[in-house]
């Protein structure tokens, strides 16, 4: 299975080409493993709303391996961009802007299979003095339930790899970006191990930093699907689910609290069913749950949540 494109050029239409071409590929790869097939809800947002555009939402529910699994690809146009998308860039605040993108994430039926998440996006906005601003983001981060050293090392080899003809600061910085991002501040835990995140890039150029995006799309299902082959057989019972819903509140918890993308799609005027594809069918909260010491429950907080160098 071809899991790579050749790097295209930039154009807004080849960014849009890129990007729905991926999302395909990536479902139709996740269809193959869970023997069933996405539904396929494409939209458009009505005349009248804030914003304008349209997109392909692809969801699959209720696998043997997958519980829920949501890959959406949008591309919508609006008068002024929201304040979570001007952070770093104010002097764009309120300008008007366009966004394309996909996102996925993927919460498996077996607890020892690690939820995983992806997103690769452009922007562009018109600057004060009429030019064109845009700038690239993404990345993907692994969030296990029961942590395998083998599992985390692979994931991050891979972005690595991904990474390595971009320059060799991009895996470590996009690393440390991503433990900084994928961190719940009023818990002080991170939610995985991590994996790579980058967000207002546009330092290569447009064509290089589109290549660069290009790559860590590509790399995805090269980064994923061995972990889902090691694991999804694995023998488990009623409490290794009850820890897979009590972590997956967690997940919950930062993608509504403080995920950007969450709070630009709901800011902006996004489609809501899409935005919230990301949640998990099923989670679950229960007060001051400690693992005992000794248990690969407890292994998770103190050998896989802390920040560490995997590669």
């Amino acid at each position: 299975m071809n899991t790579t494109t050749a790097p295209q050029p930039f154009s807004p239409a080849t960014v849009r080409a890129y990007l729905v071409g991926l999302q395909t590929r990536i479902t139709d790869a996740i269809a193959a493993v869970d023997g069933g097939s996405f539904l396929v809800d494409a939209w458009e947002k009505p005349a009248g709303e804030m914003l304008q555009g349209n997109g392909i939402t692809k969801i699959t529910e209720g696998g043997p391996v997958f519980e829920r699994a949501g890959c959406g690809f949008s591309h919508v146009r609006g008068p002024r961009l929201p304040p979570s998308a001007t952070q770093h860039r104010p002097e764009l605040s309120g300008a008007p802007f366009e966004a394309m993108g996909v996102s996925l994430v993927f919460h498996p039926r077996n607890p020892y299979v690690p939820t995983v998440h992806m997103n690769v996006r452009m922007l562009a906005a018109k600057a004060p003095d009429g030019s064109e601003v845009c700038w690239f983001g993404g990345g993907m981060d692994l969030t296990p339930f029961y942590g395998f050293e083998e599992d985390a090392k692979h994931f991050h080899q891979v972005c690595k790899d991904a990474l390595a003809p971009f320059g060799a600061d991009k895996y470590p910085r996009f690393k440390t970006w991503c433990d900084d991002y994928f961190f719940l501040k009023h818990r002080n835990e991170a939610r995985g191990v991590g994996g790579v995140f980058f967000d207002d890039f546009s330092e290569l150029g447009q064509e290089r930093s589109f290549g660069m995006l290009q790559a860590v799309g590509d790399a995805f299902l090269a980064a994923y699907l061995p972990i889902v082959e090691r694991r999804k057989h694995t023998a488990y019972g009623e409490r290794e689910r009850a820890f897979q819903l009590y972590r997956r509140g967690r997940y919950v918890e930062f993608n509504l609290v403080w995920d950007r993308g969450t709070h630009f799609g709901l800011q902006s005027g996004g489609r809501t069913e899409s935005i919230l594809l990301s949640m998990p069918p099923h989670a679950s909260w229960s007060y001051q749950n400690v693992p005992e010491a000794g248990t690969p429950e407890a292994a998770l907080y103190t050998d896989f949540l802390p920040r560490r160098d995997w590669v």
